[in-house]
């Protein structure tokens, strides 16, 4: 599309007066910063990611201390945001700008596309944000932007509608960084996209560029972005087992000793929702009424240990992609002898990794979402 200068000037005039200039990975653009942010932002909401960005970058002040943390405090500062392969991802490439660029994040596209997790959305943001360089960058908002701008009426994902986007994102930013930053150029666009072209009731007479869109002139706002069919949830259930054996340790040289609860935690594999965190052993169940039954017979197969539901613990609910959760916890005892029961965590079970975790310790353990529900209702009940 033919965008004017005088069409530019407006949206950087929009932006001086309207846009999201406190937001704290903008005060001080440096490539961690931007990048951190950046990968926080996909499919999480800005005011999510505030506290997160904060905390994130208390725990790992730059790219050495985040390459230098364990795997496991790097999911521990990511509980809660979800989606936790960009917090593996995001680790892996930290130790790749360590040990390869010698802690300096590179300033090329090709080279920050080759890092794990970084797409060419990603690149480009860091490039335009941290390195003030002209590249265009295509998201949410500056998509359903776009798409407005020239009346599109076909899905956005599809490869058609993508090329034309792009295309339309180079021509806001490529030919008029002679005149305006690209930082400023595409920072402009992506608050225009989020505070005035919404996705419902968008604020038309606001934008700057109410005479140059399609969408508006042809009277189809409402119906763009096209939007396909909604996802169809379904039902389902699980139950997870609440294993536990008492630890005994000394709390000073007089010997005296004390006694503390030890659970049972395995360790989500490759492939499974919530990789690489902790949970309770747990089992989708097929058929409600042998919901016990069913729970024994998978501790047995995948941790090798004998067991009998005691009583029910909770119930919780929740959800994760198509599925509707209900997980039913149990507290359980053992019917193997003393010995297996201390014997257990050097076994590696077929479900993946195992540990007896404190029960003091499992408010700071890197438990998954619903693992963190039961661990706390462990601690406050």
């Amino acid at each position: 599309m033919n965008i004017s200068p005088s069409a530019i000037s407006r949206l950087i005039h929009w932006f001086e007066e309207n846009g999201r200039h406190s937001l704290p990975w903008r005060q001080d653009p440096t490539p961690y910063r931007v990048w951190v942010s950046e990968i926080m932002l996909q499919q999480t909401q800005v005011r999510t990611v505030l506290d997160y960005f904060s905390r994130f970058l208390s725990a790992f002040p730059d790219i050495q201390a985040l390459a230098n943390a364990e795997e496991e405090t790097v999911l521990r500062q990511w509980e809660g945001l979800g989606y936790y392969r960009r917090a593996r991802q995001m680790h892996a490439a930290a130790k790749i700008i360590t040990n390869e660029k010698n802690g300096h994040f590179p300033d090329t596209f090709s080279e920050i596309l080759a890092l794990p997790g970084i797409g060419r959305y990603t690149a480009g943001a860091i490039l335009s944000f941290a390195f003030n360089k002209p590249f265009p960058i295509l998201e949410a908002n500056t998509q359903r932007l776009f798409a407005r701008l020239n009346a599109l009426q076909i899905p956005v994902s599809s490869s058609q509608a993508q090329k034309l986007l792009w295309k339309t994102a180079e021509e806001f930013v490529i030919p008029n960084t002679s005149s305006e930053s690209p930082r400023i150029l595409n920072t402009a666009l992506m608050d225009l996209g989020s505070i005035v072209c919404t996705p419902q009731e968008p604020q038309c007479e606001k934008c700057p560029f109410l005479d140059e869109c399609e969408a508006k002139r042809g009277n189809l706002t409402a119906r763009i972005p096209y939007s396909p069919p909604k996802i169809k949830y379904e039902d389902r259930m699980e139950a997870a087992a609440l294993i536990t054996r008492t630890f005994t340790h000394s709390e000073n040289m007089d010997n005296e000793f004390s006694s503390e609860r030890e659970f049972l935690l395995v360790r989500c594999v490759e492939g499974e929702w919530w990789a690489g965190l902790w949970d309770f052993p747990r089992v989708k169940i097929q058929n409600e009424e042998t919901i016990q039954l069913e729970l024994q017979r998978f501790i047995q197969q995948t941790i090798g240990l004998k067991t009998t539901i005691t009583e029910k613990f909770a119930d919780f609910r929740h959800s994760v992609t198509k599925y509707r959760i209900r997980l039913r916890a149990f507290h359980t005892s053992f019917t193997d002898n003393e010995q297996k029961k201390q014997t257990i965590s050097r076994q590696t079970p077929s479900g993946g990794e195992i540990r007896w975790v404190r029960e003091s310790d499992l408010e700071t353990f890197p438990l998954c979402s619903s693992g963190r529900k039961i661990a706390q209702k462990i601690l406050h009940s």
